[in-house]
């Protein structure tokens, strides 16, 4: 693979968490409470950091990756999504969140296939190590402060 399709490859992922950061930006204009435009930001933040390790990589190469092996607790796969909207309840904001992540992993998980044997399935897989971070977050935070209620 060239560096020319390499820093393509990168471009692509940067774009997807650029989305992401906008995407939670977008959300914390639409919550009525400080704790969830709080949770919001954080999210804003980690995807912004997602960024900046792909700046990291396209600089440095991807040699030295290593992928996150992360469990999951599935509660995400047995939700049904929610669609973004004013006034969002914080149950709203977890499951918007564990989609997101769950879409994000899959893509990543899916294009690290794709490139098997190479530079380029190592980001791929480590991309989807750390969104499968964030869902197990969520699905944690839902499981703890949503479902406990239940």
């Amino acid at each position: 693979m060239t560096k020319h399709d390499f820093d393509n490859i990168i471009e692509f992922a940067q774009e997807r968490e650029r989305e992401a950061v906008k995407f939670y930006q977008d959300l914390q204009s639409r919550v009525k409470f400080a704790a969830q435009k709080e949770m919001l930001k954080e999210l804003e933040m980690m995807e912004q950091g997602h960024i900046t390790m792909l700046e990291n990589i396209k600089n440095e190469g991807a040699e030295h990756i290593a992928a996150k092996e992360v469990k999951s607790l599935k509660i995400s796969d047995y939700i049904v999504a929610v669609e973004p909207s004013d006034g969002m309840s914080y149950q709203d904001i977890l499951i918007v969140a564990m989609k997101r992540e769950e879409a994000s992993t899959r893509l990543y998980t899916d294009m690290a296939v794709r490139f098997a044997g190479t530079a380029t399935e190592k980001l791929f897989a480590r991309l989807a190590g750390e969104e499968s971070e964030h869902k197990i977050r969520f699905e944690r935070l839902y499981d703890e402060q949503i479902l406990r209620d239940n």
